[in-house]
């Protein structure tokens, strides 16, 4: 099945689970989707593996029922606040320059990049070549069959916590999966959010997820700045329940019947009943007033993202503008209107656009196939993260035992 391609996201509230295949003249498109909620990641960080790894098992065998397949192994996502995006330039002078660049040139150039110092709680998930460079001349994607002498290639270099990756991997493992490699999630959602001309003339994406929202932004189609704040959409429906004193479940309803974030949008401001939530009784509540309380807190998203920015240094000259993505906001009424008026760019919200794709929720799980098929990714950087993290764990036992032998000849 070499031409199928699996893309898991796990996510704050949910795992979305997507199967692609190649079809004719290397097509790509969506056979199976499978979504389950999860409780087993708190701000984006894997709290419960068991949890998160039935998530996993669920959606997977959602989308195999609907593609009809078995399979053994995906791609997964890891966000922002996990990864760094280092850019890299390697270099290597090729005896004869009457030879002709081979794979094995290329590959020896990408092997240098590994020479990259990291710091000891991290470690090299993924390397991605964005252009070559021989003799000078640059911008070359595919180098093999030219001659030359010096061959640069310039690539962004993924860095993740190792603690963080080897949980990922732990819960795809538990849930009956091998995996094939870690894509962080700006490069996935960027594939299903992002135009090609927004990422070469610049652009920030703003992906709201449940409990953490990435901010990412592309410019000459690099990706330049990316990082992640633990706020999101689950902080609305928190908010709507404190506000109102209801349970989360009817805060969440409330939520997704009205998906307004302005009260100058609202048409009709009616009374609305809700259960107390601890009280077996009802109460009437405006409309606007839940409005205001999603307005309050859309705002403030969008605030943090922006202040963000403008400490990189990285906000101006941003022609495109804002594409907003992710479950969280993008589908609440006036989220645009918000993002204009706090970022001050033009703003879009950014629509699925790949065959088979039925609802935004699988924006980046089917991104993550997409990236993974348009980079022909590999294992051997997950092998390595697995060994590094044995590695550490032999040398701490070595020093634990030696410890325990000093105390007890001290005892």
């Amino acid at each position: 099945m070499s031409d199928i391609i699996v893309g898991i996201d796990i996510g704050t509230s949910k795992v979305c689970t997507v199967i692609g295949q190649l079809g004719r003249a290397d097509e790509l498109v969506i056979i199976g989707e499978g979504m389950d909620s999860c409780c087993g990641i708190k701000k984006g960080v894997i709290v419960d593996i068991e949890s998160t790894a039935r998530a996993v098992k669920n959606s997977v065998e959602q989308a195999e029922a609907k593609a009809d397949i078995k399979i053994g192994s995906a791609y997964v996502n890891i966000i922002g606040m996990h990864v760094s995006v280092l850019n890299y330039r390697s270099e290597i002078n090729r005896s004869g320059e009457e030879n002709e660049i081979s794979q094995r040139d290329i590959d020896k150039v990408l092997h240098n990049v590994r020479d990259i110092e990291l710091p000891e709680d991290r470690q090299l998930i993924d390397i991605i070549p964005r252009q070559y460079i021989i003799d000078g001349y640059d911008e070359i994607v595919d180098p093999i069959g030219m001659l030359g002498v010096k061959m640069e290639v310039d690539a962004d270099v993924i860095a993740a916590k190792i603690t963080s990756a080897q949980n990922i991997i732990k819960s795809l493992e538990k849930a009956g999966l091998k995996i094939d490699g870690l894509v962080v999630e700006s490069f996935a959602t960027a594939e299903m959010a992002l135009t090609q001309e927004e990422k070469d003339i610049g652009v920030i994406l703003v992906d709201v997820g449940g409990g953490v929202t990435d901010i990412s932004v592309y410019k000459n189609n690099r990706l330049l700045f990316y990082d992640s704040i633990p706020v999101g959409g689950d902080h609305i429906t928190n908010d709507i329940s404190i506000g109102l004193k209801i349970s989360h479940n009817d805060a969440e309803k409330i939520k997704r019947q009205f998906e307004l974030a302005l009260t100058s949008l609202i048409k009709n401001d009616q009374d609305i009943l809700v259960n107390e939530i601890n009280e077996n009784k009802k109460k009437a509540v405006k409309v606007s007033e839940v409005v205001e309380i999603i307005e309050c807190r859309v705002h403030e998203i969008l605030y943090l993202c922006n202040e963000l920015l403008c400490k990189s240094g990285i906000r101006e000259s941003l022609p495109a503008g804002i594409v907003l993505t992710g479950g969280g906001i993008s589908h609440i009424d006036g989220g645009k209107q918000l993002a204009s008026e706090v970022f001050e760019l033009p703003v879009r919200i950014a629509t699925p656009k790949l065959n088979g794709i039925t609802k935004s929720e699988f924006m980046t799980a089917a991104g993550i196939v997409r990236f993974a098929n348009n980079n022909k990714k590999g294992t051997s950087l997950i092998n390595e993260i697995k060994n590094k993290k044995q590695v550490q764990k032999n040398n701490e036992n070595g020093v634990f035992k030696k410890l325990s032998a000093l105390f007890k000849k001290l005892s």
